[in-house]
């Protein structure tokens, strides 16, 4: 969906099976590149271009998890509620003669203060499910974010500024 707004549509779209545990005392910014740069090496094929990312919510230096149980969801929500938080999208463009380029979206939110009662209701949503922090922006949690400042795209999951950056970079023609 977000490739569609720069006109690309891409061949296939593959989720590579890599280990996703930070180590220790990883930096989240440093996480979200290793992470982008591992996608792409294991989805890597010559003569073609391949796009990887990886988006993390981080408060301070705490990577949050994607949320795959209620536990996780309460944990995350608890942890933004009435807070600023980072969302940091690392992405890797290589090109079919194998070379790779990288950037980094940094963006800060600030959630509400979350009732009790939102906190329950969004958790019933079932929405947070598999996503980086327990939320998406682009759903009902985008009635919690008080403010945000840099890239509304990257918070999603493909920072479009950059992306067009890396692509044009390469010499494809992005509008």
């Amino acid at each position: 969906m977000l490739l569609a707004q720069l006109g690309i549509t891409p061949a296939r779209v593959v989720s590579p099976d890599i280990d996703e545990t930070p180590h220790r005392d990883e930096q989240p910014r440093l996480y979200a590149q290793r992470m982008a740069r591992a996608k792409a090496a294991a989805i890597a094929e010559p003569g073609a271009f391949v796009l990887a990312g990886d988006t993390v919510v981080a408060v301070g230096r705490r990577i949050l998890p994607k949320a795959e149980t209620e536990a996780d969801a309460r944990l995350c929500l608890g942890l933004l509620s009435g807070r600023r938080h980072r969302v940091l999208t690392g992405i890797a463009l290589t090109e079919p003669g194998g070379r790779t380029m990288e950037r980094l979206s940094e963006t800060v939110v600030t959630f509400a203060r979350l009732t009790a009662a939102q906190t329950e209701a969004f958790i019933a949503s079932g929405e947070w499910q598999g996503k980086a922090g327990g939320y998406a922006i682009d759903g009902r949690a985008a009635s919690f974010v008080r403010a945000l400042s840099g890239s509304f795209s990257g918070v999603v999951g493909l920072p479009l500024f950059e992306t067009a950056q890396l692509l044009r970079g390469f010499g494809w023609a992005v509008p």
